[in-house]
């Protein structure tokens, strides 16, 4: 078989094949954005601190990362690493577990579909966690 492709270069196979949308007609709304892994875990550890009424500086101390970057972490900014996440957590008082079950359960609610509020979401809803480095 010959390839057509230059002896140095890697061939890259998509996981799945791209997503055909319709396009939106004039005046409507474009299809909401897909939320973030690091935008779910983030949120849920800035609540957690807030809930705990605890700074930034606190949690970042026993946690021991830069309050920086706990900062860029709560805003979505940085992908942290488990390293940091777990660290994170449990200066919280929480388990990896109890993060990432949290991150799973406001990525559920945000994406399922919403029969009573007439809104629909256009991917399908997932029951199990789904990563992808």
């Amino acid at each position: 078989m010959v390839s057509n492709q230059a002896p140095n270069e890697a061939r890259v196979i998509p996981l799945r094949p791209p997503a055909t949308r319709p396009q939106p007609g004039p005046g409507a709304r474009p299809a909401p954005r897909e939320p973030l892994w690091r935008d779910l875990v983030g949120d849920v550890l800035r609540r957690e601190r807030l809930a705990q009424e605890r700074t930034l500086k606190d949690v970042a101390e026993a946690a021991r990362i830069s309050m920086p970057y706990l900062s860029e972490v709560e805003r979505g900014r940085k992908e942290a690493s488990s390293e940091v996440l777990a660290a994170a957590a449990q200066a919280l008082g929480l388990s990896l577990q109890d993060l990432l079950a949290r991150a799973h359960g406001r990525l559920t609610r945000l994406t399922t579909r919403h029969p009573n509020h007439g809104r629909s979401t256009s991917t399908p809803r997932y029951d199990g966690m789904c990563l992808a480095a």
